[in-house]
């Protein structure tokens, strides 16, 4: 297939997650698109961050897919420039605002990071993968940990200040008009899969499916899994150029499928 003829991909990491959460799909997507990771570090308001990623997208129009903050961000997107988004995937993550008690414990967080963000850094661990993949000294654990060091602690405040004043973009989703993935991890504790279930019965044209195995960074914990959904929700953007061979078409009145 000519490199012109592939579809442009932006990807938006989460909290504390740095281009090298998407890794393994970029490297299993090259054949069906030419993928670019975002940055959302820079600033701390969400509409801001999604200006900032409108500017690092490419140009013209794209798939969109974000995971936990930046599916907020990926929302957000969607309302500032929506006719350049051929796409979106949302994986991980919410269109509710934070809840009072969230945003309390991300103040002690933003609090405590001043004098042991390492500590930080260790308390979070646990909650983006299941017990297995949070074993200490495990690869998607270390993983973790440098992409974490990597944001720093002034990435890492104004990360939770942006998440802390997301809107609520639940009013928003019955107007996404494009071919839309949502995806959750199983196991997922901080975005639950019934929170998935609810954005998806609110999107006119999405499709949701559960993947076994995995908390809340899926595409580090089922890589292969998430990959196999992402090539599916981008062969239906382009049936033309991406013919199915074999894969199953989902639609938005789909059921949720289980991956394993």
């Amino acid at each position: 297939m000519p490199a012109t003829d592939k579809l442009q991909l932006f990807l938006l990491p989460g909290l504390l997650n740095d281009a090298r959460l998407w890794q393994h799909q970029v490297e299993g997507l090259a054949d069906l698109a030419d993928v670019t990771v975002g940055d959302l570090t820079a600033t701390d308001t969400i509409p801001l961050l999604a200006a900032a990623a409108l500017a690092q997208a490419p140009a013209g129009h794209y798939a969109l897919a974000g995971l936990s903050m930046g599916g907020y961000v990926a929302l957000e997107m969607m309302r500032q420039a929506p006719n350049r988004i051929l796409g979106l995937a949302l994986l991980d993550t919410s269109a509710k605002p934070d809840t009072a008690e969230a945003s309390a414990n991300r103040r002690k967080l933003i609090e405590q990071s001043g004098h042991d963000f390492g500590g930080v850094i260790a308390s979070l661990l646990p909650k983006m993968f299941t017990p297995e993949g949070a074993e200490p000294g495990s690869e998607n654990a270390q993983l973790f940990t440098e992409m974490a060091h990597k944001v720093g602690r002034d990435g890492f405040v104004r990360q939770q200040q942006a998440i802390m004043g997301r809107p609520d973009s639940r009013e928003d989703l019955p107007r996404i008009a494009c071919p839309t993935l949502v995806l959750c991890g199983r196991q997922d504790t901080l975005t639950p899969p019934e929170l998935h279930a609810e954005m998806a019965s609110m999107i006119p044209d999405a499709t949701l499916e559960m993947v076994d195995g995995a908390g809340h960074l899926s595409p580090l914990e089922q890589p292969d899994a998430v990959t196999t959904a992402l090539r599916a929700w981008l062969r239906r953007l382009q049936p033309a150029i991406y013919p199915l061979d074999g894969v199953q078409g989902v639609h938005g009145d789909s059921p949720a499928r289980d991956l394993p």
